[in-house]
């Protein structure tokens, strides 16, 4: 009987080789997905008829250039400490680090990896410690982020003859993530982005050799009922209270974006490659839902009131800290956002009659990289 060749989606298995020797396994959930499309033109005719009543209305294709691969996927939050010896150690010490910490990183704009640590040049991006691992977007004013990383995705045949179909995507730059607050479920987080070009190879070994240490050291998953949020006016505005409002949350997300462009010639006569990409204004933005609570000054309610009243205020900032997990407690992740500028909330008339406050995460001026910073805390 002939051996069968089908490839289920469940078999996946992602990396992301960060450079030579550096290659980290992330696990990825159902609906993950990468593709390449062809750009093309089109030449038609149009012309009256002929003495003979004849009217040419042939057309013709020609392909123009190959667009850059797009993927996109989705990840749990998951802290640990690192075992801190051994092969492919995550750290040389028990450093508290995330499974999907190098997503962060490239991102970031980190460029170079160290046992441990992301850099961008000299600056820190990633800075592990025993309790917290800081990440920080504030090195990430570049024109372009780092060049020469591959995600690559590995799929083994239905049947156990270990026959494996593996693409690699080149040059990759993670565009956008997505964090969640579904108050029901696990922390988890929806990336996508894009490459330069992909390949399929058969049969490849699989990776396991330079595979640094996270996914078998690790079951911290984060739970969303237990996030908390501080929602603070950072100074003095005409029609806020100067007291932090208290928004208990029922769900919400984050989203960050570098707002990527590729670059791609226009040759004529050939089949152009995407050559590489640029990065657009990065955006911080998110939405908070909570029910509509009365009970105080600085409730939603109040909140409301408050935003809906102040029409002198052109500008207002508020210092969000967003923990998942809780800003306390272990495992979790906390969003700080130092700069937020807050949208007036729109009711929702559900069974229960809920807000949603829609936020921008803004710079502290134009030249500054700080609308954003996250923190992983493990158990």
């Amino acid at each position: 009987m002939a051996t069968s060749s089908i490839f289920l989606s469940r078999t996946a298995k992602m990396f992301v080789h960060f450079d030579t020797n550096e290659v980290f396994e992330i696990p990825i959930l159902e609906g993950y997905s990468f593709s390449q499309a062809m750009n093309t033109s089109e030449v038609t005719l149009s012309e009256a008829n002929t003495a003979g009543g004849v009217s040419r209305r042939g057309r013709k294709l020609f392909n123009n250039s190959l667009a850059p691969v797009e993927f996109s996927f989705s990840t749990y939050v998951r802290p640990f400490v690192s075992a801190g010896s051994g092969t492919g150690a995550a750290d040389d010490a028990a450093m508290t680090h995330g499974v999907e910490e190098v997503l962060w990183a490239l991102m970031a704009g980190a460029d170079t990896y160290t046992t441990g640590a992301f850099l961008s040049g000299s600056d820190v991006i990633t800075v592990p410690a025993a309790a917290t691992n800081p990440i920080s977007f504030a090195h990430s004013n570049k024109a372009q982020l780092k060049t020469g990383a591959k995600l690559i995705f590995q799929l083994e045949e239905e049947d156990s003859d270990a026959g494996t179909l593996q693409y690699t995507i080149t040059e990759i730059a993670i565009n956008e993530a997505t964090v969640d607050f579904d108050i029901e479920g696990i922390a988890t987080i929806q990336w996508s982005g894009m490459g330069t070009g992909i390949t399929e190879s058969a049969n490849q070994t699989a990776i396991v050799a330079d595979v640094i240490e996270g996914v078998s050291t690790t079951t911290a998953f984060i739970q969303n009922r237990l996030s908390t949020l501080t929602l603070d006016p950072t100074d003095s505005q005409t029609g806020l209270s100067d007291s932090a409002y208290t928004l208990t949350l029922t769900g919400g997300s984050i989203t960050i974006s570098n707002n990527l462009t590729f670059l791609t010639p226009e040759e004529l006569a050939v089949v152009n490659k995407p050559i590489g990409h640029v990065t657009g204004t990065r955006s911080v933005t998110g939405t908070l839902n909570c029910y509509l609570d009365d009970s105080g000054a600085n409730t939603s309610a109040g909140l409301f009131t408050a935003l809906a009243s102040a029409t002198t205020l052109t500008q207002n900032e508020f210092a969000l800290n967003i923990g998942i997990g809780g800003l306390t407690g272990t495992p979790s992740l906390k969003f700080t956002i130092p700069q937020a500028h807050l949208q007036v909330p729109t009711h929702s008339f559900d069974d229960v009659v809920s807000l949603e406050v829609t936020f921008d995460g803004v710079p502290s001026t134009f030249d500054a990289a700080d609308e954003i910073s996250l923190t992983y805390k493990a158990a």
